[in-house]
């Protein structure tokens, strides 16, 4: 099974990345580019996963982490920063603010995918393995 997944990018090329390839893995992506239309996505939506950039126009991923995670029909859902933010203390910081994961930009095409897995809920056949 394939889940949606929300991503909250303002750069276009970014976005168009990370959307292709996970769309190219069978997954339904539906992306915001700054965090009011990315909380209000994510309440209306509930994705399987949200993939936050850290650096945002108006309102930065950190609050938008921290926003996200005040909304009880949210607080399971698994936040991954995507950011060039790499300097020590960064993924601390990040973590502190709500996020579940930490991926440094450029992302490795060759590792993304096992890092966004790896953050979804595992999905088991039913007993006797009929759906």
């Amino acid at each position: 099974m394939k889940y949606k997944i929300l991503v909250i990018e303002d750069n276009e090329q970014n976005r168009y990345l990370l959307t292709y390839l996970l769309e190219a893995h069978g997954y339904e992506v539906v992306s915001a580019v700054d965090g009011y239309e990315g909380i209000a996505l994510a309440r209306s939506l509930q994705p399987a996963l949200i993939l936050l950039d850290i650096q945002l126009p108006g309102m930065d991923g950190y609050l938008v982490a921290q926003k996200l995670k005040t909304v009880p029909a949210l607080a399971d859902v698994p936040i991954v920063a995507v950011t060039s933010h790499a300097m020590v203390g960064d993924r601390e910081r990040v973590m502190a603010a709500g996020c579940k994961g930490y991926i440094e930009k450029p992302i490795n095409p060759d590792t993304f995918l096992a890092e966004i897995e790896s953050h979804l809920p595992s999905y088991t056949a039913p007993i006797g393995g009929v759906l």
